[in-house]
């Protein structure tokens, strides 16, 4: 059955303030309207695309008249790509929206009893600040207003991008990106000039066909960059040695260079063989003096600044003094259990990918750092009575679950062990609001501090202190 097509144009509208998913919210004969890409104080005229029980959703016909606190996009992509709907939203605007955000989760709908939720802590960088961006390659990619896809040649219509919002199979074609530093985008780009003059095909990801398929990009503060190039099938070896020789020669900066045939009809590479083809296995990341190494599949916070006051944070309210079992339960590749390592007299870190429990092992052994020992599997499955009774009952837990929270069967364990604080690290304040609910029957809320590891979206990372009852 076809969708019915709305047809409703709404004008004049005053946008009143900055509402969830990085929309922004009036109100039309009482009733509330959702507009994306608006700022509070535009006045503006509006089509409904959705009109709900309770909400209507628009999108901006025309601007009437800006807000005057409205800054322009600095990216020409805005309104396109959704990486960075907050562009026009001035910076302090935005740390306040994601303050309220964590506010109405935990307590205007969670109702969870908390203390203040204390003001967001700014990213020093607001552009440039993400070390790690995936591009793909696109067969079709997204038709910009104003082209004429008819009279597109087709290899006009091949895109090396994002992919673009509520469309699994579409992708802009990225000109410049402001999220990763040099040579981000000077790779990106040369890669996109060769395989278009190479005649080398692009995938298509709703037929499951092509050759080309993505790029990865990981990059460090020193300078270090990785290059993971995927491929859909290796029937054509020389093609794919000539185009890693071919970047490997023009970007002598690449200190590892790996590849990956992928066959499935996702494009996660967690489950595929990454094969490394140049330079080093791995890339190394330094923080507070610990060396961290990451690999094609590790798991290391995008905003390597950031990420800094984020582990500070959590170390400081775990309390520790030196004395303490610490449990860090979802720990990746071992970051915060050695960030709190030297304050804490035994760290044990659970996590579900063997790869990062490795890299955790040898970060370890690198920093010279004894007290910690790391396990991997399923934290439901790993974490039980007879674990903490093995390894020792914890003083702190350390939670930095996946968003979609921890297992309730997780919760109950915890409950059991009784650890008389814990630190609650979440980047979906809905379900740390769920889980917390869980953990209040025996603990109290004492601290809250939401830090902004993603300028210019509606992400929000956010640190729960909490204390035995």
């Amino acid at each position: 059955m076809s969708r019915k097509k709305i047809d409703l144009t709404l004008t004049g509208l005053t946008i009143e303030a900055v509402a969830a998913e990085g929309r922004a919210l009036t109100h039309y004969e009482g009733e509330v309207v959702f507009v994306e890409f608006a700022v509070p104080g535009d006045v503006v005229d509006i089509c409904v695309t959705k009109k709900k029980k309770n909400h209507m959703e628009g999108r901006i016909l025309r601007l009437v008249q800006p807000s005057p606190r409205r800054i322009a996009p600095f990216c020409s992509h805005f309104g396109i790509c959704g990486g960075c709907k907050w562009q026009p939203l001035p910076y302090e605007m935005q740390l306040e929206a994601k303050r309220q955000q964590v506010y109405d989760q935990l307590v205007r709908i969670g109702h969870l009893d908390v203390p203040d939720v204390q003001q967001t802590i700014g990213s020093d960088l607001t552009q440039y600040y993400r070390n790690k961006l995936e591009f793909t390659f696109s067969e079709r990619r997204w038709i910009l207003d104003g082209e004429d896809p008819d009279a597109l040649s087709p290899q006009e219509k091949l895109g090396l991008g994002f992919h673009v919002g509520k469309f699994f199979d579409k992708v802009l074609d990225i000109r410049h990106c402001y999220l990763q530093a040099d040579p981000s985008n000077d790779i990106r780009l040369f890669i996109k000039r060769y395989t278009l003059e190479r005649g080398l095909d692009y995938y298509n990801l709703r037929e499951n066909r092509g050759y080309v398929r993505n790029i990865i990009i990981r990059t460090t503060q020193a300078g270090d960059v990785m290059l993971i190039v995927c491929f859909a099938h290796d029937d054509t070896p020389g093609e794919r040695v000539a185009l890693l020789d071919a970047v490997a020669e023009a970007f002598p900066r690449i200190t590892s260079l790996y590849y990956v045939i992928n066959r499935k009809l996702n494009d996660s590479i967690a489950d595929q063989t990454c094969v490394l083809y140049k330079g080093e296995d791995a890339i190394y990341e330094e923080m507070e003096g610990l060396r961290f190494k990451i690999g094609p599949k590790s798991f290391y916070q995008t905003n390597t600044l950031q990420a800094l006051k984020l582990y500070t944070v959590a170390r400081e309210f775990a309390g520790l003094t030196g004395g303490e079992t610490v449990y860090d339960l979802y720990t990746g590749t071992g970051t915060i259990a050695q960030f709190v390592a030297r304050q804490a007299a035994k760290v044990v870190g659970i996590e579900y990918v063997p790869e990062a429990i490795a890299d955790a092992i040898v970060n370890a052994g690198a920093n010279d750092i004894t007290n910690c020992e790391f396990v991997a599997g399923d934290m439901k499955d790993i974490l039980t009575d007879a674990f903490i009774a093995r390894h020792g009952r914890p003083d702190v837990i350390i939670l930095d679950p996946p968003r979609a929270g921890i297992h309730p069967a997780v919760a109950q364990v915890i409950l059991r062990a009784a650890p008389k604080r814990m630190v609650y690290v979440s980047c979906n304040p809905a379900s740390q609001a769920r889980d917390l609910a869980i953990l209040s029957s025996h603990y109290r809320i004492t601290r809250v501090q939401p830090v902004d590891m993603f300028p210019h979206t509606m992400h929000i990372e956010n640190v729960c202190a909490l204390e035995l009852r």
